[in-house]
């Protein structure tokens, strides 16, 4: 893996006017680096911001403020033409294999679409790079002719996966792509992302809340609450040394495959309900639910830090 930075989000936020006043601040400053042929996982419970802020990256949303670089330039201060080409660089992986596929179109159809969009081959290439494409996801050239309802969903993912392929791009923000899926397709769609990798040289954001197969597949891991970041670091420092609360918490819910293990260990239970992005705490958004809050907590947003080389953490244990 190379250390260039493909991708930079610096200081990013979402937020949505619902009126009466009131804003919904979905992702309020979040910042990192992507690394060219890494895997950077981003995980967080259900409303943490994760989605929106990977539809943020990728432009289907508006910012409200900072930016998204992608090889230096500015994703959402592009000109039509530069993002036409951008868009070819960088696709999306959907989380819902029933509805991101038209219902109404072939599987040919599906993944030829964005191939005819930018005109990129004649009638007879077209047909080769869609056979080619199916047959890179573990599907053949029988399933073209065939619509989405007639497969699983596993197999459903995998097309999706064959559109997102389409038009070779560098970038692939994967939303959480397993998570509709059985427990016993996920390991094969995970296994399959990670040969697609290292055969296409592909960069992933692999969006997700399970911490375990995102420890699998991710070279580096964010972790966002309420819409910011509040620990970064790579896989393996994250389960052998979390620093933040929260994320120490989230660790704590996941199963060991030992009985013994599992029944002697301690799990850390969060107190209350996730807080409203709404009206989110002052200070330390997490200090509602933290056993460690201290006064300061509520006064105070805490820095955003490296703690170790590479270990980042926004908490005030460490300011």
């Amino acid at each position: 893996m190379t250390e260039k930075v493909l991708l930079s989000v610096q200081d990013l936020k979402r937020h949505f006017d619902i009126g009466h006043g009131q804003t919904l601040k979905a992702v309020d400053g979040i910042s990192f680096d992507i690394v060219k042929g890494e895997t950077f996982g981003l995980v967080g419970e259900s409303g943490c911001g994760k989605s929106t802020a990977g539809r943020t990256i990728l432009g289907l949303y508006n910012r409200t403020d900072g930016k998204v670089l992608f090889e230096d330039k500015d994703v959402h201060e592009m000109s039509d033409k530069e993002r036409t080409g951008y868009l070819k660089k960088m696709q999306m992986i959907f989380q819902d294999p029933y509805a991101s596929l038209n219902p109404r179109s072939t599987v040919f159809e599906i993944i030829a679409e964005p191939m005819e969009i930018h005109k990129l081959y004649k009638k007879e290439e077209l047909k080769s790079r869609v056979y080619e494409l199916l047959e890179d996801v573990g599907l053949n050239r029988d399933h073209a002719n065939r619509y989405p309802h007639e497969f699983s969903g596993g197999q459903r993912q995998r097309i999706g996966i064959a559109r997102a392929l389409a038009l070779d791009p560098e970038f692939i923000i994967a939303d959480e792509p397993i998570s509709a899926l059985d427990v016993s397709v996920q390991a094969q769609v995970v296994k399959l992302l990670q040969r697609l990798q290292k055969e296409k040289n592909l960069t992933y954001l692999f969006i997700a809340h399970d911490l375990s197969m995102v420890k699998y597949i991710s070279d580096r891991i964010g972790v966002m609450y309420l819409g910011h970041m509040v620990e970064l670091t790579t896989s393996n420092q994250l389960y052998e040394d979390p620093l933040h609360p929260y994320t120490q918490a989230l660790l704590s819910a996941i199963p060991i495959p030992d009985p013994d293990i599992e029944e002697s260990r301690e799990r850390i239970l969060l107190q209350g309900e996730l807080p409203s992005p709404i009206n989110p705490p002052s200070g330390c958004v997490f200090r509602t639910r933290c056993a460690h809050a201290m006064s300061i907590c509520a006064e105070k947003k805490p820095v955003w830090k490296e703690q170790e080389p590479g270990h980042f953490v926004g908490c005030h244990l460490y300011n």
